[in-house]
């Protein structure tokens, strides 16, 4: 490949990560250059080193894979993400593509396919598992061509979706201020505007929402 292809590892579990940079660093056409424990670490690890690929797990704690995907190709829409994941559901895997990834692999994978959807996704390519249904990516891109009707979900905003991953996984409103650089008045805005988008009025109805549309695990 000539010059080295700079690579991201956004992954919370600190043993997957080591496993990761000691299987990527034997490669050498790649440069780990950074790792993450979370979205927002990856986001500013973007745009601080601006790697040419991040792997990128889906679960991780206070901003997960799905927003941090929206937001990076939103300020750096030429760096490659690759997800790596042990999410096999339909929604997961479109939701996934609907937020601009450029590849979807399993953790079960063999590290010979791990490598070789890397080099697709450098090259350009889009890579899935082989495990992923063939219906699953058909369903995304016949969606794509289609209108999709609006739900009060659809109508979050990036922002308060984060929020609403942030309460459910039990942050109190200063805490969650504190973490976004915000106000917490402007917290207590956001959650009342999630309240009343979604028609959910506790901690506990928005966790197990939360939950549901995989922005936490349990």
């Amino acid at each position: 490949m000539g010059e080295k292809q700079r690579i991201v590892i956004a992954e919370d579990h600190t043993i997957l990560r080591e496993g990761l940079r000691a299987l990527l660093s034997s490669d050498p056409d790649l440069e780990i250059v950074g790792e993450a424990e979370d979205g927002q670490e990856a986001i500013r690890c973007v745009e601080k080193l601006k790697p040419t690929l991040v792997l990128m797990d889906l679960s991780m704690p206070r901003m997960n894979g799905m927003d941090a995907i929206r937001e990076i190709k939103k300020r750096s829409p030429e760096t490659r993400i690759l997800v790596l994941t042990v999410h096999k559901t339909d929604e997961y895997i479109v939701a996934t593509l609907q937020a601009g990834a450029d590849g979807y692999v399993l953790k079960d994978s063999t590290n010979a396919e791990l490598k070789m959807a890397i080099k697709s996704a450098l090259g350009g390519k889009f890579y899935i598992s082989p495990g992923i249904s063939a219906k699953v990516i058909e369903g995304y891109l016949e969606n794509k061509r289609m209108p999709k009707a609006a739900t009060p979900w659809d109508s979050l905003t990036a922002r308060e979706r984060g929020i609403l991953k942030l309460i459910a996984e039990g942050y109190k409103n200063k805490e969650i201020a504190d973490f976004l650089c915000i106000s917490v008045k402007t917290v207590e805005k956001h959650r009342a505007n999630l309240m009343q988008k979604l028609d959910l009025h506790s901690v506990s109805a928005l966790t197990t929402l939360a939950i549901e549309k995989g922005l936490i695990t349990k």
